[in-house]
């Protein structure tokens, strides 16, 4: 069995850590098991980034807690995958403190400048224009990232290590440079147009020939390893005054943004609330808004749970049915309640409550799937009492982090601020620019997401937690912008109810309905007399490319199991 267990682990993500994880598996890898996660007894990073894991583990073993590592993965994302890792985006982090029995929702998304208006991404005629919120200096946002991880360190991390201590590895990563790995040189290509078009990136992510670099090359990012100096010497401070807030504020202006000085000086990351739920008998924990994925995680959860699933089965039409039908229930919520909640009010409270989902429950019929155009959305205030990245982190005490950061597209913008290598987001883009207007990935939204002076706009990011009996029980968290909703749900069911280990969990195909456009998006893999029963139902099936990269860590009795998605390369669950 041992040996079995070793050959085995030589194919799994993360195989690069085979000698760091335990010989023996626990329960959870039963006999029955199709795919095996990563074992470890003391400490687990999950990111999308082998090397950014490896810088989180190390700091894990150098006896900083949770928190601790996960600012060091997220200065190292900045680096080795700078499609996503990022400075000058922002996301949201759940810090779980294990003896207080606590966990903190961390907001640092991007905010509008003080010069944003409710037309801005309007033409003269109050016509939506894509170009302005995805392809100018008009849709970046004040970067939250620093300020996000500034913030965790000083209240939440050990004090053994400074924020430069957690700095450094990024800092020598980008000085001395990294060699390019297929899966970051295929993504310069892929976006290759965007960012060469801008000759600071164009410096950055090219070789001698004037293109994207290529696998085996060196990717050598000096301005951001200054960046990061000030960060490390200055904390927070370097980065959103002196001379990388204004490059910054420079570089966003230059392409027609009114992004100033003071805008960056003015931005705070902020502590809120966690939304929280129940599900079978399990503790479900996640971001407030302006995430929109905590409430509707939890509002589609309380729906199902009036249905058994386990006995249906995993990705069986009906379940898949049943899933789409919550889903897109949850959707039409979405596009009407949700928001920046110091802006407008959010009915957080009925949106989770277990009374507005037993209503909901009953307008699903369990054999016709129900077209968009029927759907309206509820009415739960009576009840009231694709670029992305995660990484989820959790410590030997049982201290854990999930965390989900982002620069909207992959690599933004694609503008690099001159003189700072700080790839800039093109958040603002999911913003509602107007009613019916569509942002990037098909998200419609109403006034309560309409963009506005130093508004946050609503994000999907969902970093996620699961109880049970109080114990942490699972971490976890994806990219994917709409998707990014529905790929945690599918998690937290698949663990739940069908009995799946982290892995098995990870690699199931994915669906996902978001109700507009009207159809149930699937991934290969999905049965054709599956698809045909679903479509019989009345769905609209459409297959989808992969959904989602997830990186979920599983805690039983003090054991962690790893799973970092392979729907991306280079992903690596590491522990020890």
């Amino acid at each position: 069995m041992r040996f079995a267990f070793f050959a085995l682990c030589l194919v799994l993500p993360g195989a690069q850590a085979c000698a760091d994880v335990l010989p023996t598996p626990a329960p959870i890898v039963a006999d029955y098991a199709r795919i095996l996660p990563v074992v470890a007894s003391h400490g687990m990073v999950v990111s999308q980034e082998a090397q950014a894991s490896r810088v989180g583990v190390d700091i894990l073993k150098r006896g900083g807690n949770a928190v601790d590592a996960a600012v060091a993965t997220g200065f190292a994302l900045a680096v080795t995958l700078p499609r996503a890792g990022n400075l000058g985006g922002g996301g949201f982090m759940l810090v779980h403190l294990a003896r207080e029995k606590k966990t903190i929702a961390i907001d640092y998304r991007e905010t509008a400048p003080a010069g944003a208006t409710r037309d801005m991404f309007l033409d003269g005629k109050g016509t939506f224009v894509p170009e302005k919120s995805q392809g100018s200096g008009a849709g970046v946002g004040v970067p939250g990232t620093v300020a996000g991880l500034a913030l965790a360190h000083e209240k939440y991390g050990s004090g053994k290590f400074t924020l430069a201590d957690l700095a450094a590895p990024a800092i020598r990563m980008a000085r001395e440079g990294i060699e390019v790995e297929p899966d970051l040189a295929f993504s310069l290509t892929e976006v290759g147009a965007r960012i060469m078009r801008y000759p600071a990136s164009r410096a950055i992510f090219s070789g001698a020939d004037k293109k994207p670099l290529r696998a085996g090359e060196l990717l050598i990012q000096r301005d951001l390893a200054a960046s990061l100096e000030r960060v490390a010497r200055d904390g927070a401070v370097g980065f959103y005054k002196g001379e990388t807030a204004e490059k910054i504020a420079a570089a966003v202006r230059g392409q027609g943004g009114s992004m100033s000085v003071q805008d960056l000086a003015d931005y705070r990351a902020i502590e809120r609330a966690v939304v929280h739920g129940t599900y079978r008998g399990h503790e479900v924990v996640s971001m407030p808004p302006p995430s929109s994925g905590g409430v509707h995680i939890i509002e589609i959860l309380n729906i199902l749970e009036g249905f058994p699933l386990a006995d249906l089965g995993q990705n069986s039409a009906a379940t898949i049915h049943l899933m789409a039908e919550a889903m897109k229930r949850a959707y039409a919520d979405r596009e009407i309640y949700l928001g920046d909640p110091d802006f407008v009010h959010v009915p957080v409270a009925g949106l989770t409550s277990k009374a507005y989902a037993a209503e909901l429950r009953k307008t699903i019929s369990v054999d016709r799937a129900t077209p968009a155009d029927e759907i309206a959305p509820g009415m739960p205030l009576p009840y009231e009492s694709d670029q992305t990245t995660h990484f989820s982190v959790v410590d030997a005490q049982g201290n854990a982090v999930a965390n989900t950061y982002t620069l909207n597209f992959s690599y933004g913008l694609g503008l690099v601020a001159e003189g700072t290598g700080i790839l800039l987001n093109n958040e603002l883009d999911d913003f509602a620019a107007t009613r019916g207007a569509p942002n990037a990935f098909g998200l419609l939204g109403g006034d309560a997401n309409a963009p506005g002076p130093r508004k946050r706009p609503l994000s999907s990011m969902s970093p996620t937690m699961v109880f049970k009996n109080g114990e942490l029980e699972i971490v976890t968290g994806s990219p994917g912008g709409s998707r990014i909703i529905t790929t945690v749900l599918q998690i937290v069911l698949n663990i739940v109810d069908h009995g799946m280990n982290a892995a098995e969990a990870s690699e199931a195909v994915r669906v996902h309905d978001q109700l507009h456009p009207d159809e149930l998006r699937v991934e290969r893999g999905l049965s054709i007399d599956t698809i045909r029963l679903l479509e019989a139902k009345g769905h609209r099936v459409r297959l989808q490319r992969s959904m989602g990269s997830a990186q979920t860590i599983q805690r039983i009795g003090g054991t962690l199991y790893g799973a970092a998605d392979t729907r991306q390369r280079g992903t690596a669950a590491i522990g020890y």
